[in-house]
């Protein structure tokens, strides 16, 4: 049976980067390609970062039921494809999932095994920053993300890991040591150091070890401090 990890952020935190650095580095792991109605940005191919379709296509493929999760955002619509968990399934792999808040939502509600990670900016000023340096979208485009971002970091605890990406090769570490914590703990063998040192640093990202450090970063946005808050 595959396990599916669900990774969640606002956009700007760096998950992209993170997702992309992390699947270089372990065995095994399927990543799921989203499609979306919205047109490519920069560099970005079809079939790399996302499968661009047309909104009637993508309207077709949801009502045949072929959406694992699907949301609007922006204006565009985004849908993680069932076939991508069937082929990892068939080659015994794990599956990675890059979607928001809403389509964690789905993927939880049908697969409430799946391993969720949200992903935080240090502050809101880091966020802003991050946001401006990628020189993509417009001042509107950039507060409307903002906006949204003190909407969606109020959904943290309904995740079960945290990663605050201040620091670019400890959060890689960390979210390696998540993956790989999974398998460790259902392997049913003794563990190495190195393994139990593994399962130890994934603790560490654990939600109800993070609450702490969690607040400041809530407050920075104005965002509520009730975890799951709407």
């Amino acid at each position: 049976m595959s396990t599916v990890y669900i990774v969640s952020a606002p956009s700007g935190s760096g998950k992209s980067t993170l997702v992309d650095q992390v699947r270089r580095i372990v065995p095994g792991l399927d990543f799921s390609i989203s499609y979306t109605t919205r047109p490519p940005r920069g560099s970005e191919r079809n079939g790399r970062e996302y499968y661009f379709v047309q909104r009637p296509e993508f309207e077709e493929m949801a009502r045949r039921d072929e959406f694992l999760e699907r949301a609007e955002v922006f204006g565009h619509c985004y849908g993680t494809a069932r076939r991508f968990l069937r082929d990892a399934e068939s080659k015994g792999n794990d599956l990675l999932l890059d979607i928001d808040v809403q389509g964690a939502d789905q993927v939880k509600r049908n697969l409430p095994e799946a391993v969720s990670i949200f992903i935080l900016p240090p502050d809101r000023k880091e966020l802003e920053s991050r946001l401006r340096k990628r020189s993509l979208d417009a001042e509107s485009v950039i507060q409307r993300r903002l906006e949204a971002a003190s909407r969606e970091i109020e959904k943290y605890g309904k995740y079960d890991y945290i990663l605050v990406n201040d620091r670019l090769d400890e959060s890689i570490a960390a979210l390696q040591a998540i993956l790989l914590a999974q398998r460790l703990k259902g392997s049913g063998v003794p563990l190495t150091a190195e393994e139990k040192e593994t399962l130890a640093r994934a603790e560490k990202s654990r939600l109800c070890n993070v609450r702490e450090r969690v607040q400041p970063i809530l407050a920075s946005f104005g965002a509520a401090a009730t975890p799951g808050g709407r």
